[in-house]
């Protein structure tokens, strides 16, 4: 991480100008034990002396500092990693308090402060009372907003707006979010076909391959996205609600996305769960919530985003292009929570708690918590 390094500065510039302690301490009139103390880093030159310092140098006074509010992408990652391994081992108050801190110190470093609100937002649910959660989302939502209204960075901002918008929602505040996204272009092309026959002409084969297994990639996350989001509203519509779901099954089937992209097809199965309840389709409920307990709890972890056969050349994207890399936003343990926490505290499946089918998933899914817990896969 990137601090102020003016003691380092000072020195760089004190040997390259061939002048001592001595000679610099007498132009500011100050001590030569302060001149050694600043380039230690044991303390800093009084801000008055700044100016004088940097024309001394003919340099600004940035340069002075060599503070630079940004992280390579790399400790980003670190960082982010280790935050979100502190939301499950240390009280919730206190890894709170150490994103605080860093939201703080970086706040011009944009995207790393979109990350840090995304932090906010996969670690509420932690909160200690409604009331709490709401004000993080509302946190969350301010950081977003600062990097959508100041960073240069296009994709940046478009993603910015879209987690905006997310918090908003979740407040329940829908009128803001009609005012933020309405109004924009309903269709943006994607840039990978571009990008692949750029490559292509290049004689760049491969990469031109690479890229447009990374832009199938994410229109398929899009499209598992949006299939069940429209099956809520399919709901009145039985027909149209069958044909739906049927989609979405053909889909993941198609792409494989039990062994490509669990976590996805768990969502997927859980929202199909959801709605059928909704029509008091219970049995159709239950087996959907089979298909999610077997699939949490079978051979998937650890949880990571990768390609497979169809997607060979996926996984080099993933680490180059995505800022935490092939790791997920929260740590396993907590994933593997929220997957019994999806069955037990969802009021879709209030009615059918005290049925030994459903308690039995329950409980596989709590094993499936403790293996974690334990050491187990």
């Amino acid at each position: 991480m990137k601090e102020i390094n003016l003691g380092k500065v000072l020195v760089e510039h004190r040997r390259q100008a061939g002048i001592t302690q001595d000679e610099l301490a007498a132009f500011l009139g100050v001590s030569k034990a302060a001149v050694s103390k600043w380039e230690t880093g044991t303390t800093y030159p009084d801000i008055t002396l700044l100016p004088l310092l940097a024309s001394f140098f003919n340099i600004r006074i940035d340069e002075l500092l060599d503070y630079q509010p940004q992280l390579t992408v790399e400790e980003s990652r670190r960082l982010y990693a280790r935050l979100s391994g502190e939301f499950s081992s240390l009280p919730f108050s206190a890894a709170l308090e150490h994103c605080r801190n860093y939201i703080r110190r970086y706040y011009s470093c944009f995207p790393l402060l979109f990350h840090l609100g995304s932090l906010l937002v996969n670690h509420c649910m932690l909160a200690e009372s409604a009331e709490q959660q709401k004000k993080l989302l509302e946190e969350a939502a301010g950081l977003f907003c600062r990097v959508r209204t100041k960073t240069g960075d296009v994709q940046l901002g478009r993603e910015a707006l879209h987690m905006e918008a997310y918090c908003l929602l979740i407040l329940k505040r829908p009128e803001e979010v009609l005012k933020l996204l309405e109004g924009g272009s309903l269709y943006s092309s994607p840039k990978e076909p571009l990008l692949s026959s750029a490559y292509e002409m290049t004689g760049q084969k491969e990469k031109a391959r690479e890229m447009l297994q990374a832009g199938i990639f994410q229109s398929l996350l899009v499209l598992l996205d949006l299939l069940p989001s429209y099956l809520k509203l399919c709901l009145p519509n039985r027909e149209a609600f069958d044909k739906t779901v049927q989609r979405i099954l053909k889909t993941a089937e198609a792409f494989d996305l039990k062994t490509l992209h669990p976590s996805l097809l768990l969502s997927a199965y859980l929202s199909i769960a959801q709605n059928c309840a909704a029509l008091g389709e219970d049995g159709q409920t239950m087996e959907f919530l089979e298909l999610y307990t077997d699939l949490a709890c079978g051979d998937i972890y650890p949880l990571h985003l990768h390609g497979d056969s169809y997607f060979d050349l996926l996984d080099g994207w993933i680490r180059d292009n995505l800022f935490l890399g092939d790791s997920l936003p929260r740590e396993e343990s907590l994933i593997r929570h929220s997957m019994t926490q999806a069955l037990t505290e969802n009021p879709a499946f209030a009615g059918l708690s005290c049925q030994p089918r459903f308690q039995e998933l329950v409980r596989r899914l709590k094993i499936n918590e403790e293996e974690k817990r334990h050491g187990g896969c």
